[in-house]
């Protein structure tokens, strides 16, 4: 594909899926999941393969790309395995390392954080991950004050580095040389999320509900302003693509229990990303059936619902339709153990009723599982290309890219582990250009911020 036909096909799949998300007119409906995970085994790699390999990982998306060209984003792997292993991450098992080359990756859940450690860590959060979180999920970190655990912070840091190269040489490659967007950049927790996940786990969380309720609400609070500063240091500085949260608790939340605890700090964090100028793909995970009506608070056109297998797509069409966008519908057991007969006629009534007026966007419950038929994923790109289509005369076009940073009044300002004045100070001022300095020495304290909020996810 040369340099003029691949960027004329990213513009039209990028604008696609941008309409489709801003509920506006588009020529069919996108084929545009958030995780792919199919594409990383179609090539025939294993999951060590794409975990520890890039060029084997990208090798993976190409041979995707060439046999399903339909498709309008691509994101699958998410896991750079070197990094895990500098600091001896205790929260995911990997495949080859843990696991069989052939299992993919498996999250660990536990407590992390103490019951009596809420009031240190709403008083300063990210001092209290340095201090006392990741040095109990980063094995190579258990050993303060040694020369193995200082070099596992530098190898860290180093192997962040190695990461970002990894991700930026492969998005500039889908996008140059065979015109493939992505389908979200950046990511946050729903507040609650962030301390059900790895701080308390979820069954100590659960109690904390009915022994330490105002405890939680307040982490909560203090937790909206660190995952938003956390979600626009990774976002697409151009505001191209949503960005990407995983919902992972609701499912198990009362409807009274969601209104009181998960839903005034998720929403208010959506909120704050939306003033700076960007959109939101949620993964609704689970049934999020008793909580739909309260996504209609949220901004129009502004976030992207994946509605999840045990979901239901209809029941969000009806709730959400001409508000927010949602993707979903196509079901895991179909594509994995149906006909391609089947999975035709299954994505045919999907695209006449759930596609109907716009809006909506084919994916299987908030991924495409590893274990689909290739013969059923063609089935489904076949049935969406002939009744998937709007108005075959639109082509479309991606938004202008918005490059400024927009500052927003409700986001506190964020906190710095040795903010500039108290460094200066330190050095009883400075002799020349003191801007210059400064503005180096936010840089690296923002992206060892990053670097220390990434562990939540």
């Amino acid at each position: 594909m040369n340099p003029a036909e691949a960027k004329q096909l990213f513009e039209e799949r990028l604008g696609r899926y941008q309409a489709a998300i801003a509920l506006e007119p588009t020529d069919r409906i996108p084929i545009a999941t958030g995780s792919n995970y199919f594409a990383e085994v179609y090539s025939g790699n294993n999951h060590q393969q794409t975990i520890y390999d890039p060029e084997r990982w990208l090798q993976a998306e190409e041979a995707f790309m060439r046999d399903f060209p339909e498709v309008d984003v691509l994101r699958n792997n998410r896991i750079y395995a070197p990094l895990y292993d500098a600091v001896g991450c205790r929260t995911y098992r990997l495949p080859g390392r843990d696991l069989p080359p052939d299992t993919p990756f498996q999250f660990v859940e536990k407590e992390n954080m103490k019951a009596e450690e809420y009031d240190e860590f709403i008083d300063n959060p990210t001092r209290f991950l340095i201090q006392r979180f990741l040095p109990r999920i980063h094995e190579e970190f258990a050993g303060p004050c040694t020369a193995r655990s200082h070099l596992a912070w530098l190898k860290g840091g180093m192997a962040q580095m190695m990461m970002a190269q990894v991700m930026r040489q492969r998005t500039i490659h889908l996008e140059q040389h065979w015109g493939m967007p992505q389908p979200m950049a950046g990511f946050f927790l729903a507040p609650f999320d962030a301390l059900a996940d790895v701080l308390r786990g979820f069954q100590s969380m659960m109690l904390d509900l009915y022994r330490y309720p105002d405890k939680v609400k307040a982490a909560c609070d203090v937790l909206v302003h660190e995952m938003a500063h956390l979600a626009l240091a990774y976002a697409d500085p151009l505001k191209r693509y949503p960005i990407f949260v995983p919902t992972h608790k609701p499912m198990f939340l009362s409807p009274d229990q969601f209104d009181e605890f998960y839903w005034p700090s998720f929403k208010k964090t959506i909120e704050i990303l939306v003033a700076a100028g960007h959109t939101v793909r949620a993964y609704l995970e689970g049934d999020w059936g008793a909580h739909l009506h309260r996504l209609l608070e949220l901004p129009k056109g502004k976030v992207l619902c994946d509605i999840d297998t045990q979901g239901d797509i209809r029941r969000a069409k009806e709730v959400l339709g001409g508000h927010l966008c949602i993707a979903g519908g196509v079901q895991d057991s179909l594509l994995i153990l149906g006909t391609p007969e089947e999975v035709r006629a299954h994505v045919k009534e999907l695209c006449e009723t759930v596609g109907r007026d716009g809006g909506y966007i084919i994916s299987g419950g908030c991924n495409f599982p590893y274990t689909v038929k290739p013969q059923n994923f063609r089935a489904m790109i076949d049935a969406v290309m002939e009744y998937g289509v709007y108005d075959p005369d639109i082509k479309p076009k991606p938004k202008p890219p918005q490059p400024s940073r927009v500052p927003v009044a409700e986001l506190r300002p964020q906190q710095f582990i040795t903010p500039w004045e108290v460094k200066k100070a330190e050095w009883g001022g400075v002799k020349g250009d003191e801007e210059l300095i400064r503005r180096s020495w936010e840089q690296l304290e923002a992206m060892a911020y990053a670097w220390v909020w990434q562990w939540l996810l």
